[in-house]
């Protein structure tokens, strides 16, 4: 009857929408895993750009900034924009923090590796190691993770964090040992616009104040290794507002999106409404059907074939999809596969 009618206090909960959700399932994620584990505190490395600033402040939130030790570990290649922004950062959250250069370190490494000579007991003749620009590349993110952050995480007590986010991991664009170590990968299942979004929230709505500075969201991404690669030339190889888009659809569309449906889509005009980017974002990274095939067959080739092996070597992923790296995204070390249909779109479109 009316009478018995149970009225309810409220109504029904609508369901979180990113970025909400996100961060609702990451801090629970997150937290469950820490509490198992029984890590009370935790090292990142802070580059001063978006992926290891979210990181960091979603690990404060969860654990509090006296828990936390962020370290800056710049070389000669860091600009003054990213080592600042990093202490602004690391200010605001009250956290423990420290610059520790890499830049002598490295420079030792390099002057070992290039300047000893490798002798061949067979006939007594020598050689010595020749470093490409990549390799001392590496040898910088090496220093970093391997050497710095791993040991200062022993000594502060816990563990270190893993800041690789869902593009670079799609791709292998982090260095073996290097910056795909770690305990966990805390937004390995999050896209690059998605740490983005995520950023924003924590400063308006968890923390309500600026805790990451608006200099983070504004810089171009950069690995900042070498000459050519910082945040005013070159920057990360990625176009982000189409590339995420594009991987994505590698990995978590129900039935996988293979490269020819790219170059079909891409014929057809439909490819922004299939991908869900904007038109603007594929004319930047793709100005013609050249540049389309050829990023794509770049791209397709990292992420089904050297870049699996990376993945099998990284660290936990808190999955958020139900395609995430590791259990969900199943896959094995094969070589990249390009079918029929595919050359005979490419040999269509550079005509």
């Amino acid at each position: 009857t009316e009478a018995n009618r149970i009225i309810p206090t409220c109504p029904p909960a609508e369901l979180p929408k990113e970025p909400e959700s996100v961060y609702r399932a990451l801090r629970y994620g997150t937290a469950k895993f820490l509490q198992q584990c029984g890590i009370k505190r935790m090292t990142v490395g802070l580059s001063g750009g978006i992926d290891s600033a979210v990181t960091a402040v979603m690990y404060a939130d969860i654990l509090g900034p006296e828990n936390i030790l962020l370290l800056n570990l710049p070389s000669r290649f860091n600009s003054a924009a990213t080592r600042n922004s990093a202490q602004q950062l690391a200010q605001a959250l009250g956290a423990n923090y420290a610059v520790m250069p890499i830049s002598e370190s490295y420079e030792l490494t390099v002057k070992q590796l290039e300047e000893t000579p490798i002798t061949h007991l067979a006939d007594g003749s020598s050689f010595n190691l020749q470093l490409s620009g990549l390799i001392k590349e590496n040898i910088q993110a090496r220093d970093r993770g391997a050497r710095v952050i791993a040991a200062a995480s022993a000594a502060f007590g816990g563990a270190f964090s893993c800041n690789s986010n869902k593009a670079e991991l799609a791709i292998g664009y982090a260095t073996f040992y290097g910056d795909i170590c770690g305990a966990m990968a805390m937004i390995g299942d999050l896209w690059k616009h998605q740490v983005y979004a995520l950023g924003r929230y924590l400063n308006e709505l968890i923390y309500k104040r600026e805790v990451i500075p608006e200099a983070i969201f504004n810089i171009r991404p950069s690995a900042e290794l070498s000459d050519a690669q910082t945040v005013g030339n070159g920057g990360d190889p990625l176009v982000y507002g189409y590339h995420d888009y594009l991987l994505r659809a590698f990995i978590e569309n129900w039935h996988k999106t293979t490269p020819a449906d790219i170059l079909r889509w891409y014929k057809a005009g439909t490819l922004a409404a299939e991908l869900g980017c904007t038109q603007e974002a594929i004319n930047e990274a793709c100005p013609d059907a050249a540049a389309l095939i050829a990023d794509l067959e770049r791209w397709w080739n990292l992420f089904a074939g050297f870049a699996v092996a990376k993945r099998i070597q990284a660290p936990p992923i808190l999955s958020l999809t139900k395609r995430a790296f590791g259990y969900d995204h199943r896959e094995a070390q094969l070589t990249p596969y390009f079918s029929r249909e595919y050359y005979e779109l490419k040999e269509e479109l550079l005509k």
